[in-house]
């Protein structure tokens, strides 16, 4: 796997004054995270040490489709490799959250034992404010909001929509997972199966829906609680605001920046 930063500095956008590859790597090796890059078959990648996990660095100057996003990820899947694809707009405006994640995608968090935590609900505020600080997509709308502490430390947040009613059975309800976020640092070991476990003794549902966004994750998590995938949802297409606010496109129309996903993985726990 080549250094090669001459051919890489060629693949970021003119009109980008600073070279978000080299700033990003920086960052990292600063933080102690030794890491390389890579060119193949015209893509850029940030590898690191333990062989395992590996950065795919999206420009928004690209010609790029989402279809050859999902094979470079399924190719290096079968080597056994977590493939990940950051875009640009991500780490320019959400770089404190890409650190985090990148952080706990090696290992190197804190490990809390979820036994040592305990449940409370959370007011809007707060829940808000903890998912926009720790969440790469930040918050949204929600109906029920429940932390995790450890003594006073807000250390986990999960947010849950309202109980709703299921057509193909009777009196059968499905509630979603719609934001999980651990604080910046940390991972809590048993957190989000100890957050399932609160929302599911108040409020009684005969199931849990969540996504995974595919760009990340392959929904290893949800897999290990017991969940299972029933459906995948199609990439979708962004215009990017001033701030790089990415606003979904629901119609044809094309957008000055080629922004978009790979989907995500809808999956169901059952009770």
């Amino acid at each position: 796997m080549p250094d090669n930063l001459a051919s890489l500095k060629n693949s970021v956008p003119e009109k980008n004054n600073s070279n978000w590859h080299l700033v990003l790597r920086s960052t990292l090796i600063d933080l102690g995270i030794e890491c390389r890059f890579f060119l193949h078959n015209n893509f850029a990648f940030l590898a690191f040490d333990n062989e395992k996990t590996i950065l795919h660095l999206v420009d928004l100057d690209n010609n790029f489709e989402a279809i050859d996003f999902l094979n470079l990820q399924e190719n290096y899947h079968s080597k056994g490799i977590k493939l990940v694809h950051l875009w640009e707009d991500i780490w320019l405006s959400r770089s404190t959250q890409v650190i985090a994640r990148i952080k706990s995608l090696l290992g190197l968090n804190i490990r809390i034992h979820g036994r040592k935590t305990k449940v409370h609900k959370l007011t809007k505020p707060i829940a808000e404010h903890f998912i926009d600080e720790n969440h790469l997509q930040g918050s949204v709308n929600s109906r029920y909001k429940l932390g995790l502490f450890v003594k006073e430390e807000l250390v986990g947040v999960a947010t849950f929509s309202s109980l709703r009613k299921m057509s193909h059975t009777e009196n059968y309800r499905s509630i979603e997972l719609i934001r999980f976020a651990v604080k910046a640092g940390f991972s809590v070991s048993g957190g989000l199966s100890k957050l399932i476990a609160y929302m599911v003794n108040l409020l009684k549902p005969n199931d849990l829906m969540t996504y995974a966004d595919r760009d990340w994750s392959a929904g290893e998590v949800y897999i290990r609680l017991g969940f299972e995938q029933k459906g995948i949802l199609e990439p979708q297409s962004f215009q990017l605001d001033e701030q790089l606010k990415r606003i979904l496109i629901k119609s044809e129309t094309t957008s000055a920046e080629k922004v978009f996903n790979t989907g995500s993985l809808k999956f169901i726990l059952r009770f």
